[in-house]
């Protein structure tokens, strides 16, 4: 039985993904252990924090991340709905002061996305893809939004690499799909090595 090439390629795009997240993972566990510990010893409350997103065809995963908010910051959301710097179903604030001291550190470096990298490993995410949306977020979905729903979400894309918050929702969206229709393993590579310079400036919030 022939393998098509386009799951060839998949096949290669997955294997990438656990050679370089389990890679990553033993490179940078002993940043990873200081954040934990700086996190547990700044800030009450948990190291990591956990949230449903949805992935490939609707269905959900929990995605993690270092807690980089207040242990009610949930609960504080509905409150500050007024403050969102974003057009359409998606919620974010510059300074947002639900943020810890630490966490404003962290955030704009994407050092709270490493614990995804666990993700990776088993399947959840990718190394590269759209960025996994909330629930919440996918219900406000307008139909041709729906379709970056159909690729492997990951912890970098082009939207990250493009100016992340300073783009508005419309845009972000155009780029997944531009992703998803001109996906190819170089393409990852050249999004992965713009990452590493996006993480050093520190373009997110």
């Amino acid at each position: 039985l022939q393998i098509p090439l386009e799951q060839k390629i998949e096949y290669v795009k997955r294997f990438i993904d656990i050679i370089g997240s389990a890679a990553l993972l033993v490179l940078l566990s002993p940043l990873m252990l200081a954040i934990a510990a700086a996190i547990k010893l700044t800030s009450p409350g948990p190291v990591l924090f956990k949230q449903l997103r949805c992935t490939i065809r609707g269905r959900t995963f929990w995605m993690y991340k270092f807690r980089t908010m207040v242990m009610d910051a949930e609960d504080r959301r509905e409150e500050l709905e007024e403050a969102n710097e974003m057009a359409g179903p998606v919620f974010k604030i510059r300074n947002d002061p639900r943020v810890t001291l630490l966490g404003r550190f962290l955030r704009p470096h994407s050092l709270d996305e490493l614990p995804q990298l666990f993700n990776v490993l088993v399947g959840d995410m990718s190394l590269v893809g759209p960025r996994p949306p909330i629930l919440a977020e996918v219900e406000k979905y307008e139909n041709w939004q729906r379709r970056r729903l159909s690729m492997r979400p990951g912890i970098t894309c082009l939207w990250q690499i493009s100016g992340r918050n300073q783009l508005p929702f419309s845009e972000w969206m155009r780029l997944d799909l531009e992703y998803i229709d001109t996906w190819s393993l170089s393409l990852d590579f050249k999004i992965l090595l713009k990452t590493v310079s996006a993480v050093v400036r520190g373009t997110g919030y």
